[in-house]
């Protein structure tokens, strides 16, 4: 039964009976060898496989240079691969879906990086600290009823 303590004092001479151990991540890889991740931002969603591999990222059956065109938006993506210095190691397959391009760039960047945690665990404190593993939880906000959008009143005029 628990011991009523009397004092601060008395704090100190008390034994924890629990020694409270720190999570412990495995390394969470499929038949294939593959460590899959679902990675989300905005409406968009991303399942994301990774495996050794020569640093090829293919997103929807295609090419990552033919299906985000821009420049910004491969760069998003190499982001965790790049901190962790792993580009050239692992092949990457992404299958996404929702939103725009821009929010599919951000819900694969956080795929990437929650599958690099399931692959190799001990890279889990690096990304957590740039925030890659971190959902960026912010949607847009919906349209309310006598308003013009979310918050935008209609334009008022006194005649």
């Amino acid at each position: 039964m628990a011991e009523v303590l009397q004092s601060l004092a008395d704090l100190g001479g008390v034994k924890t009976t629990q020694a409270e151990a720190a999570p412990v991540h495995v390394k969470k890889v499929d038949a294939q060898g593959r460590a899959y991740a679902t990675g989300k931002r905005k409406n968009a969603i991303a399942r994301v496989w990774i495996k050794p591999g020569t640093g090829k990222i293919t997103v929807n059956t295609r090419d990552q240079e033919v299906y985000f065109a821009r420049p910004v938006l491969r760069m998003v993506l190499q982001q965790p691969l790049q901190l962790v210095d792993r580009l050239t190691q692992y092949d990457v397959v992404v299958s996404v879906k929702g939103g725009g391009l821009s929010g599919q760039a951000g819900a694969v960047r956080h795929g990437i990086s929650k599958a690099l945690t399931f692959y190799e665990p001990e890279l889990r404190g690096p990304l957590k600290k740039e925030g890659f593993l971190t959902r960026d939880s912010r949607v847009v906000e919906r349209k309310k009823f006598g308003k013009a959008k979310a918050r935008r009143s209609f334009q008022f005029s006194k005649r």
